[in-house]
């Protein structure tokens, strides 16, 4: 993730102020974009492509957005739910739609909308995850609106590593709601992780600026 290093007529690489710049950038975005997207980032900026290492933090900024406004819409169904003590399943009025789609999607769109495979969607509903109802005549699976919110729930919580089988249960106590200390100990600690994460996001811009401008002038 270094711009390529000089060597010495003895062979050994000379790392100057530049690639002291560039590895306290890299280890900034990690926590702040993952390894993937951290390393797209670095190896743009190396080739001189900065507009492409821009797009890929674009992308970045707008996934913690996305994060959380889906929690955002969690944690205001939860509480209207448990304050109402509406049946499972409803959605209760007046909860922020995010988005929400106004028909039934289909796998492949659901899939699409959230950025997964149709395969992953039908192992998590193998896990209890989500619960789509068919369509009658054809069979197929059809996801409203409640189930997209699951369906961006679980990516949530998927990607900070929870088991299936947990998400599982976090998600009907969405649906039920059930038991609410549970759920709220799970949306309080992803709160805390995007935050951290929007502040990692804030210190990896400085980095990067300190690397793009370096005290012997802008890279190429």
């Amino acid at each position: 993730m270094l711009p390529l290093a000089p060597r010495t007529p003895s062979g050994y690489r000379a790392y100057s102020a530049l690639h002291a710049h560039a590895l306290r950038a890299y280890l900034a975005l990690v926590p702040a974009h993952g390894y993937a997207t951290a390393g797209e980032i670095m190896r743009a900026v190396n080739a001189g492509d900065v507009d492409t290492a821009l797009r890929a933090i674009d992308r970045s900024h707008a996934q913690l957005l996305r994060d959380r406004e889906t929690l955002d819409a969690v944690e205001a169904a939860v509480g209207v739910l448990t304050a109402a003590r509406v049946p499972a399943g409803a959605v209760p009025a007046g909860t922020p739609a995010t988005g929400r789609p106004d028909r039934p999607l289909t796998i492949g769109h659901l899939a699409h909308r959230i950025g997964v495979t149709p395969a992953t969607l039908r192992k998590w509903e193998r896990a209890g995850v989500l619960v789509p109802r068919r369509g009658p005549g054809t069979g197929h699976r059809l996801y409203r609106a409640d189930d997209v919110r699951d369906a961006e729930l679980a990516h949530l919580l998927r990607r900070g590593g929870y088991r299936l089988d947990h998400i599982a249960t976090v998600l009907h106590q969405v649906r039920a709601a059930a038991g609410p200390e549970a759920l709220a100990g799970s949306l309080e600690d992803w709160r805390r992780r995007l935050t951290d994460r929007g502040r990692a996001m804030l210190t990896a811009a400085a980095r990067l600026a300190d690397h793009l401008s370096p005290p012997d002038g802008p890279r190429g």
